[in-house]
């Protein structure tokens, strides 16, 4: 398997019709920000479209759980850079941290970790990762350093604005 980034990303805008009347990013459109965005990084990064895994291998994940922190508001029209990474995987789970920056990358407007299950989408049970998705997880896999959501909660609020871009 060729080298892949660990680390993948992509742009967003903050759309008028996402805001609430202060011009802010509405607090619940920021997981929909981030997990659209991570859909198109695997897509341009790893090559995986969803749909079509759906479509084709009758396989997708659902989200299990999910924490988000709120750290600078998002406004109206901001240009926005999101990265991401898988911090964790098992035979049936995957872990992600999703990052929302502003353009530059110099200060971080909010994280989500996220934990996805492996379905199948035609008996709808829990199964197991297929062997090259399992291989394709260990060769980008990046865990944090902080092992749980509170730690890395403090770590991002420490480090949310910076003079340069933040390099994970």
């Amino acid at each position: 398997m060729k080298d892949l980034p660990k680390i993948i990303n992509s742009k967003a805008k903050v759309r008028f019709q996402d805001s609430d009347p202060f011009n802010h990013l509405n607090n619940g459109k920021y997981i929909d920000y981030m997990m659209n965005a991570r859909e198109d990084q695997i897509e341009e990064h790893y090559g995986l479209n969803l749909f079509d895994l759906a479509r084709n291998q009758g396989i997708g994940w659902v989200v299990a759980t999910n924490q988000i922190s709120y750290i600078h508001s998002a406004n109206t029209m901001e240009e926005l850079y999101m990265d991401s990474q898988l911090i964790g995987f098992s035979q049936k789970h995957l872990d992600v941290e999703v990052r929302m920056w502003n353009k530059k990358r110099t200060q971080l407007k909010a994280f989500l970790w996220a934990r996805f299950v492996h379905v199948n989408i035609r008996n709808q049970q829990v199964s197991a990762h297929p062997e090259d998705l399992m291989d394709l997880f260990k060769s980008v896999v990046l865990p944090t350093e902080q092992t749980n959501f509170e730690d890395r909660n403090k770590f991002w609020r420490a480090n949310a604005i910076q003079n340069g871009p933040v390099l994970v």
